[in-house]
């Protein structure tokens, strides 16, 4: 048996349906954001979790906790699975970074991975302290499955990491809506993504929600 880990990001936030940055601050979940969290946990509480890590952060904590109720399991937090830091944009909107800081801005969208938002961080120093939580459990966890409860930029980071894809490229070629999840299987030849942003266990409803 290998190792599986099941990514999810957070549930909506009032970020997730505006599109304003929101890395550092911390929102509470939405109504419709804590229904996506106990459609998780219903979905997949029958599943054989060997544990599960969460980014500090209320609107993760809040995401994992029906799940962590439902199975039993103590979640593990862990900074490393934080969301990007957005420095000077945190709470702003795209149009105003635009305007504001607009320098920095046309870097961070053309170089992501060594370019940062204004005070922020890169992708590349995303990818250095998330990926030793993904250390951390492929030593604990060699088979069965491991829950990560993360970020939209965060997993992302990840998911190119692991799948060796461009850093820079992480906001252009993997979406990440509210709540998906995503599956990667650890074995002889490494790690093999095996789904991606599935949202299939949520109701239309909660799926089809403007801005998530």
């Amino acid at each position: 048996m290998s190792l599986r880990i099941y990514f999810i990001r957070h549930g909506e936030t009032i970020y997730s349906q505006t599109g304003g940055y929101c890395g550092s601050i911390d929102p509470e979940l939405t109504d419709a954001g804590h229904e996506m969290a106990h459609a998780f946990a219903e979905a997949y509480k029958s599943l054989p979790w060997k544990a599960i890590y969460c980014s500090p952060m209320q609107r993760t904590i809040a995401t994992a906790k029906p799940l962590c109720e439902a199975t039993g399991i103590e979640m593990k937090l862990r900074d490393g699975l934080k969301e990007i830091a957005y420095g000077e944009w945190e709470g702003q909107t795209p149009e105003y970074v635009n305007e504001h800081f607009n320098a920095d801005y046309v870097r961070w969208l053309t170089e992501p991975a060594w370019n940062p938002p204004t005070g922020g961080e890169t992708a590349v120093q995303i990818a250095s302290r998330a990926s030793l939580v993904i250390a951390e459990i492929e030593q604990n966890y060699p088979d069965g499955n491991v829950l990560v409860v993360s970020h939209k930029a965060t997993i992302r980071v990840l998911l190119c990491s692991l799948l060796g894809i461009d850093l820079g490229r992480y906001r252009d070629r993997i979406d990440m809506p509210a709540a998906s999840v995503s599956v990667v299987k650890f074995d002889v030849h490494g790690p093999m993504l095996q789904a991606l942003g599935d949202r299939s266990y949520m109701s239309s409803d909660l799926r089809n929600r403007p801005g998530t």
